[in-house]
């Protein structure tokens, strides 16, 4: 088996992917493909419109044509799946995307699915994800933060803004799991499921896990 499951994040934020890579720690084991977080420094300082997936893609696809010999699997860590159904036309690689594999996985753990968003202009992008998954009657309800990809380090205040969030989707919504809808939330995960008493999902969590169980039973 090939040793790398590679983590893409398909912006240019550093700040992003040492919080992905710093969430993965738990799913890490000599026994298991090494997990490597990297930065497509050619992709845009933030994915939030539909150009910006677009312009993303193209740089998920290319990373994951020149590293096919060393890599167990490709994920694409941004809650949009930029480049994911490219990365499945390569035949015989293992190719996840952090959204869709968030979305199953809180199908998992309850039945209502409430999402705290980066921005509002990213959500008719997402239901349109879910209506071609066919799960659109699950999610309750999207609610945004309005914060930037940079802002997302300043923790004080993000952790602030996605715990109204959350509980506007658990009151108003009735969401009974929350999937966090940006890789750069990550580190905010137990501080919300805390606060707002539901279960939460970290999207690249959730992405590696499944990876790693597939790899394990060669799927």
């Amino acid at each position: 088996m090939p040793k790398t499951l590679f983590v893409i994040n398909p912006n240019c934020n550093r700040n992003v992917t040492q919080v992905m890579d710093a969430a993965l720690t738990p799913l890490r084991h000599a026994d298991l493909p090494r997990i490597q977080c990297i930065t497509l420094s050619a992709g845009p300082a933030a994915i939030q419109s539909q150009s910006d997936v677009d312009m993303a893609a193209v740089h998920v696809r290319r990373f994951a044509e020149e590293h096919l010999d060393e890599a167990a699997g490709f994920i694409t860590a941004c809650f949009s799946d930029p480049g994911l159904h490219a990365l499945r036309e390569i035949k015989g690689t293992l190719s996840l995307g952090i959204s869709e594999c968030a979305m199953l996985t809180s199908l998992s753990i309850g039945q209502r699915v409430g999402v705290i968003a980066m921005v509002p202009e990213s959500i008719p992008r997402h239901y349109r994800a879910w209506g071609a998954m066919g799960i659109s009657q699950r999610v309750v309800g999207e609610v945004s933060i309005d914060r930037s990809v940079a802002a997302l380090s300043e923790a004080s205040e993000t952790i602030k803004a996605m715990i109204e969030s959350g509980r506007r989707l658990k009151e108003e919504c009735g969401a009974d799991v929350l999937v966090m809808g940006c890789a750069g939330m990550a580190a905010y995960r137990d501080s919300v499921e805390q606060a707002i008493g539901l279960p939460v999902v970290e999207p690249t969590q959730a992405a590696v896990s499944m990876a790693l169980a597939r790899l394990r039973m060669g799927w």
